[in-house]
């Protein structure tokens, strides 16, 4: 197979069904808190972003709510898994929805998606609802097994505005 654009990709297409498998499988260990195994979805060189401007696509030149490569995602799960942060105690109760995907550029080695994502924490008694539009790409390997997220960008929609205190990951 070759480059495919666009307007052809579709999520019928083999390579965009494996990266749609990938963030799925991202988006339940997340809600699990398997975070030593969902550390290890992304390529030694991906992004773990949550920009505060939705608009931008520089994140190294401006402020990020989060902006983890593998050294941050790293100490965030020694942070999330070894009990010392007050996030690691007394972490809320997830569930994510992630869906509306739209095929932007597919290849034979990397698939890049936009999706929506839900996500519900609820945590003494509290829901809190984070919603976003989700980019990502990802990296195709040998099989399915060896797929790896190499961004992840997440533009929450109220992301200028204050947001609740989060003690887990998008």
């Amino acid at each position: 197979m070759t480059e495919t654009s666009s307007t052809h990709a579709t999520v019928t297409d083999t390579r965009v069904s494996r990266a749609i498998e990938l963030i799925w499988r991202e988006a339940d260990l997340l809600d699990r808190k398997d975070y030593h195994t969902w550390e290890n979805l992304y390529t030694p060189d991906g992004h773990y972003v949550v920009p505060i401007d939705r608009s931008t696509s520089e994140f190294d030149d401006t402020l990020n709510m989060i902006y983890d490569d593998a050294r941050m995602r790293r100490m965030r799960v020694v942070r999330m898994t070894e009990g010392y942060a007050i996030a690691a105690v007394d972490a809320a109760t997830t569930t994510r929805t992630v869906s509306r995907f739209v095929p932007e550029h597919v290849t034979d080695t990397e698939v890049h998606l936009r999706a929506a994502q839900i996500l519900i924490a609820f945590k003494r008694g509290r829901h809190d609802i984070w919603a976003g539009d989700t980019e990502y790409k990802i990296r195709l390997g040998e099989t399915p097994a060896d797929d790896r997220i190499a961004l992840k960008v997440i533009r929450l929609i109220d992301s200028e505005d204050a947001v609740p205190a989060a003690g887990f990951l998008l």
